[in-house]
Parts: structure tokens; sequence; C-alpha cells
């Protein structure tokens, strides 16, 4: 547990320990491999230095292999470089309508300041012939232009860095031109071996099941590939509770290992050789369990070594091993010795919430088993008994994880229980071995027709399955959103889980669920009446943001959505607002009518209720066209009340007054474009006051600039290009801080660094979210504060 602790620990680290830091380190180790050495009788120093032992050498090795891929960076001198590399395939490729994603390793002799690993993006040309089949094992001459990873910096949102560095990949890397092939060579290495075989498996199944809906759910569940599920049965999988089942999980590894190793020993036990039978050399029941081993090992390799594959192959391994050694070894301390293994060859995997839920379950389970009455006599004794403990685990599991799914996703799934009641029996024991089966018989020749057969077979098991769990899955109690909870909610809420799961007799045992109830009804904290709170989210290029007061909430803009298909109002904003504890807005306002401020509107609206939008263009019509083009499976209800923002509209919410400064309707606009319309709100409160302008222009800001207040906080118009914050808007607004939100390496070159000159000459700190992340600005009765994502949630691979 504190090796685990250790290497965790590091994850959260800004910084990685110095060499300083690192011997007192290995001292503390040393002092505790000491401290083993101690008598029995001398348990209490024996514990500290098990601790100080697991402690150092979690963090030593999780330091030491972070250093070493910190080293494998893409230089500063190839950044946004284009470079003509050859490259070989190292993984499944990833396709879609806009093109393909494959992992690519630079073929040796490697140019200085390349990375081993660079993810590779060849986009497909519109109108252009079909890119060419991708298979691990090939050799590509690609011009590509790289970058550093970069991704979104918002509060209470997954870190796209954190994943990439944990992957090892280093750079990024978009094809121009038409890549050159190279050669095929899938014996390259073990892994890229695996993974050809991996691309022949899943080109067999996609041949056999065709296009059906759920044809990408079994071959996820065959070989770990969940690039093709769709976005909208995801949606559906995680409101139901089965996203656990929709992937390789320990028992599919166990069942496989379970049939290798009954089948080895059955045939070990009849095996002779000149008289003497093969278990008296070795028993029966170490072949089939080395047997067992074997084939988890390559089954997980097969389903692409994730966190529940390796947890589960550890724990098959700890179990041999200690049957080999004739060592008592508890359930418990084989999952610990599994959690150890994991964390020691990837010291990044406890990033992943799959390592928290997939440890948390299995633990559950264990305390559950440990815990249940043995059945009674007779066969519906047993079968009622069996029930009730099936009953009983699924409860515990859906208790147990609760905590954990709250803090990691910030929802809770009510539909669990009964989703997984049918789901459980029917993908564990039918869809699975069916889906096996497929793809066993996909990579035999001659046996396409029986792999058909078992995958038709499989699609219409899972069909009868999704009935029930899509009616769980798309209704509204469903689910319940859980605002983000600080970690010593999680903390108390997991103590009080692991003291209800204690056996009977336990004293006070039901009343460990109750310290669930602080995170689960924890609510952030808001400004105090007079005062705001303003976060500008880190949406790419384009614009949402999200102003607070002590009662209401409004947004200002949605986020953009690119034709690729990629919305930033459902993958950042919708759920930051949850995140928030925002279920309702009380107003929202879009800007105008560019991609880069409307786009996301249909997706947040599906998830957040708004009680009035103001936009300066028809936003019924907008949706009404946007839902013809992109349809959703969930509509959004149109708000109440809809208006158009004018300027001189002005209302107050808990001491703070929002003005409306834009457009004016008794000027002529014609002609002047969608971003002259913007929408322009400026909010005052008690002692601080906040501007922000859409994409309005120079000429609107010279209009607005006669009459404007003085601003503490700008949104800089246009994400800060040169065609605004013209300079009569810089010395009106007299701001404190000037924020732009822009994308990374934009193609405008927003923000322009004439305009940051601009407004930090006038006096103002200059962010912008492509470099700092999300920015949040709060009006204190203390003073303003301002600070960035990048600042408060920095860890030591951003910007490395």
């Amino acid at each position: 547990m504190a090796f685990v602790a250790g290497a965790a620990g590091v994850q959260g680290l800004a910084a990685l320990p110095g060499t300083g830091a690192q011997c007192l380190l290995g001292l503390l180790a040393a002092a505790g491999a000491a401290a083993l050495r101690l008598g029995p009788r001398a348990m209490a120093p024996r514990l500290a230095g098990a601790l100080a032992l697991g402690l150092g050498a979690g963090v030593l090795n999780a330091a030491w292999q972070a250093e070493a891929r910190l080293r494998d960076a893409l230089d500063e001198r190839h950044q946004d470089q284009v470079l003509r590399l050859p490259v070989r395939l190292a993984a499944l490729a990833e396709t879609d309508a806009s093109g393909a994603r494959v992992l690519a390793e630079p073929l040796e002799p490697r140019p200085a300041g390349v990375p081993s690993r660079i993810r590779v993006t060849w986009r497909q040309p519109e109108g252009g012939p079909p890119l060419p089949e991708l298979v691990p094992g090939q050799m590509w001459r690609m011009t590509l232009v790289l970058r550093r990873p970069h991704g979104l910096m918002n509060p209470h949102a997954p870190d796209a860095e954190g994943r990439l560095f944990a992957a090892g990949v280093r750079a990024l890397g978009t094809v121009r031109g038409q890549p050159r092939p190279l050669g095929f060579d899938p014996w390259a290495s073990p892994l890229i071996a695996v993974q050809w075989a991996r691309h022949r498996i899943r080109a067999g199944m996609r041949e056999a099941l065709g296009a059906h809906r759920y044809a990408p759910v079994l071959i996820a569940l065959a070989i770990g590939d969940q690039a093709g599920v769709a976005r909208e049965d995801w949606r559906i999988f995680n409101r139901s509770g089965i996203t656990h089942l929709v992937s390789i999980s320990g028992m599919h590894v166990t069942s496989i290992a379970g049939m290798a190793g009954l089948l080895t020993a059955a045939i070990w036990r009849r095996l002779r050789w000149r008289g003497t039978g093969a278990a008296e050399f070795v028993p029966s029941r170490l072949a089939g369990g080395a047997a067992a081993a074997l084939a988890a090992w390559a089954y997980c390799l097969l389903a692409g070594w994730g966190v529940p594959a390796r947890r589960t192959f550890f724990m098959l391994s700890a179990v041999l091993a200690a049957a080999m050694a004739r060592l008592p070894l508890t359930a418990g301390r084989t999952l610990l010795a599994a959690a150890a293994f994991v964390t020691a060859l990837d010291p990044w995997s406890p990033l992943a919430p799959g390592f928290w839920l997939s440890f948390g379950a299995v633990a559950v389970l264990l305390r559950v088993a440990d815990t249940s009455a043995a059945p009674g006599a007779g066969r519906l004794r047993r079968w009622a008994a069996g029930l009730r403990q099936a009953a009983a685990m699924q409860l515990a599991i859906t208790l147990g994880l609760t905590p954990m799914l709250a803090f990691l996703v910030h929802q809770v799934s009510l539909g669990s229980p009964l989703a997984n009641a049918v789901a459980i029996p029917a993908v564990g024991f039918v869809v699975t071995p069916l889906a096996l089966l497929c793809a066993a018989l996909s990579a035999t020749p001659g046996a396409q027709a029986a792999a058909a057969w078992a995958g038709r077979a499989g699609l219409a098991a899972f069909d009868w399955t999704m009935a029930p769990v899509a009616w769980v899955g798309t209704a509204d109690w469903a689910s319940v959103p859980v605002a983000a909870a600080p970690w010593p909610w999680l903390a108390l809420a997991g103590a009080g889980a692991a003291w209800a799961l204690q056996a009977r007799g336990w004293p006070l045992r039901p009343l460990g669920w109750l310290c669930m109830l602080p995170m689960l009804c924890w609510r952030p904290e808001r400004p105090e009446p007079g005062y705001w709170r303003m976060t500008a989210l880190d949406v790419g290029q384009g614009s949402a943001i999200l102003v607070q007061t002590a009662r209401t909430d409004l947004l200002f803009d949605a986020g953009p959505r690119h034709y690729g298909g990629a919305d930033a109002g459902e993958r950042v904003v919708a759920p930051f607002l949850l995140a928030r504890g925002v279920r309702r807005l009380d107003t929202m306002i879009v800007s105008h009518a560019d991609m880069d401020h409307v786009g996301g509107t249909r997706a947040v609206l599906a998830e957040v209720e708004a009680a009035a939008v103001l936009a300066s263009f028809d936003l019924a019509r907008f949706l009404r066209r946007d839902a013809a083009r992109w349809p959703r499976e969930r509509e959004p209800a149109l708000p109440p009340l809809q208006a158009r923002c004018r300027r001189g509209d002005r209302w107050e919410a808990d001491g703070v007054a929002f003005s409306v400064l834009h457009p004016d309707e008794a000027r002529a606009r014609a002609g002047r474009g969608r971003n002259a319309d913007s929408c322009v709100l400026h909010v005052q409160g008690e002692a601080h006051s906040l501007l922000l302008t859409g994409d309005v222009g120079m000429r609107e800001e010279r209009a607005l600039a006669a009459e404007l207040p003085a601003s503490d906080v700008v949104l800089a118009g246009h994400h800060g290009s040169a065609t605004s914050s013209s300079r009569e808007l810089v010395a009106a607004a007299k701001a404190a801080h000037v924020i732009a939100q822009s994308g990374h390496l934009n193609r405008y070159g927003h923000p322009a660094p004439a305009i940051k000159r601009r407004w930090e000459a006038a006096g103002a700190r200059f962010w912008h979210t492509d470099r700092d992340g999300a920015v949040v600005a709060e009006s204190r009765r203390n003073g303003l504060a301002v600070w960035s994502q990048r600042e408060r949630g920095g860890r030591y691979w951003h910007g490395r």
C-alpha cells in the first residue's frame, strides 16, 4: 500500500524530487529495510520500517521512470516544424470519417531531438481517395508537422497531456502530403507482432459482424479496442453503470485462464511416459496453474494490456507463486501484490480511473465474499442463498464504488443495480464467450462463415440485453450529477464505505454509509452578495465563460464545435457546469452566430436547463438547422424565455448589476458581419467589474469607449485578434487583468503579439488560455484574485 501511495503521490507533483530529496528517500527506504530485520516483538518499528521502505521505493521508482520519459521529449527546435521521417506503425489505428490516428516509432537512426513515440494524425482529404489500410508493422516515409503534446486544462476535467504522457507519447505529428510506403515487418518486435495479431483479429471481426451498431462493442469485449464505440452508446453505458462490462475485465481474463488451466490439468493427470505419470514429477495443479498464467498473459497482451487485465494477470501470478512456494497468501494480500506489480511496471497507472475502480471493485467483492454466510442444505435453499449473495455483491459494489465514481466522473448511477442485474449475466456468460469465439474463428483460415454465425448470435444477445439497459440509461432518474468535492470528503466517504463493509458484529456498521452524505451533498462555495466569480474555460479556439453570483449562474457563449464533430459544449462546458453544481442556468447569452461561440449550445442545453437565453440572432432557427445537420440522441428543451440582447438591457442579481452595452438597434449594421453584432456584457459588483466583449471589432469598441465604465477584468475581443482591443477601449477600460480565449498554435495567430503588448503597456496582466488553461477571477471583500488552472493544477509533465 505504501509503495502504491508513493508512486501515486509523485503523479500529483508540479516538479519531480531533486537529487537531494531522492537521496533522503533512498536513506529512508534503507532504514525501513533495516527495521524489517528486527525481532518479531518489535512490531511497531517493523510496521514503520515497512511503510518507509514501500513509500521510499514507490517514490524513487516513479521518479526515475518519469525522468527517463521527460528526457525523451521533442526538442524545441522541432516544435511546429516540418520533418520528413521514416516511421514504423506500432499500434492499432483509430479511424473515422475525419481520418486516422496511429502510434508510430521513428526508425533508427532517429534524428536528435525526436522522441521514440509519435501519435500521428493522417487526415482524410475532402473529396480525395480513401486512406490506405494502416497495419502495425508497416513502414512509411512521412512528412510530419511535429508538436509537443498539449491538451485543454480546466478544473475538474481529465488531463489529456497526462494520458499521453502515461502512454509514452511525447510528440504529436500531422501528415502533410502523401506518405511513401517503405515496407512491412510485423516481426520487428514482440509488441508489434502482438499489435499485428490484434489488427488481423479486428479486421476479421469487422468482416464477420458487418455494420451493426454494436459491432464495435463485441470487438471491445474480444480484444479491448474501444475506439469504434459510438459516443451515444458510451453515454448510455455511463448513465446505466455498465461501462465496466464493455471492456476487457478481470472476469474475461479469468475465464480464459480457468479454461486453459482446467484443460491442462486434466491432460497432465493422464499424461504418461514409459509407465511414469507426468503428475509424479510436477503436480497437475501446478501444471494447470502455469498454463492458466501463460494463457492469461497471452490474452492480456492480445487485449491491449490494460489495467484490469494486468491486475488479473498479476493476481493469478501471485496465487500461482504462493501455491508453488506453499505460502498462505490471503486474497487481500494477493490484491495488494497485484497493485504493487502494476504500479512498479507502470507508475502512471494510478492516473487512470480504471485503476481505482478495478482494484476497488475486486476489494469489495473479496470483502463481501468473506462476510457472506454459508448456504444452507437443500437445492432451493442453496439457490436462494446464491441469489441473495449475488444481489448483496451487486449492491455492495454499487455502494462501495459510489465515492470513487462521484469523485472521478461527477455522477452517481441510480439505475446501476437494475442494469447490472440484467447485463452482468448476459454479457459475462453469453455475449463475451460468443465475442471470443467470433474472434478466434475470424483468425482461423476458412472459418469466416462460422465467425459470422457466432458474431450474429452475440449481437442478437447484446441487442436483447440493451433493451432494458437503454431504457435505464435514457431515463431522467438513471443518474444524478454530483458536484466535484475536495479530496478530504472522498477520504471520509471511502473510510465510511470500508467501515460499512466489515463483517457482521462490527460496531455501528450501517452508519458507515452516512459518511458518504457530505461528499454527495457538497456544493461549491459561492461568492458573497455583491461579489462574483468568473471562469474563462479553456475550450480551444472559442469562447465559454461562466459568471456566478451568490445564487445565480450566467453562461456567456457555449464553446466551439468543429466540423469533424468535436463539440466543446459536450466535452468541456456541460461537464464543468455539472462539476460546479450548476444544474440550471439563470441566463445564457450567446454573443453571436459564429460556430466558435455558438457551436456547443445544443450540447449544453441538453444537459443543463436554462431559464432565459439572450442572443444577437434567431437562436431557435439556428438550433433547428443545427439539429438537421448534427442529430443528437438527446435533444435539448428550449428555454421558456428567448430574446435578442439589446443595448440598455439591465438586471440585477444578488447585488451584482448586469448591463448589455451592445448591439444598438438604433444603428444600422448592414454589411458589417456577425462579429459586429456581438453581445457585449458588463458586470458590476460591489468592488470589481467585468467586461465580456464577444468578437466586436475596433469600430464597435470606439463607439463603446466613450461611455464604457472602468473594468477590472476584460475578455479581449475576438480572442485577442489584431482587429479588436483598440487603443480607445484599452484606455477606457483601465483593466488590471485581460484574458484571451484562444487555441493552442491556432492558424489565426491569436492572441496577436501587438495586442498583448498594448494591454501590458496599459498596466494589465495578460492571460491566454492556450498557455494558462482556464482562468478564474474571483471578486472578494479582500480584493480581486485571479489565477489559472496551469498554475494550480500543473504537473511535472506539463510543458515539458
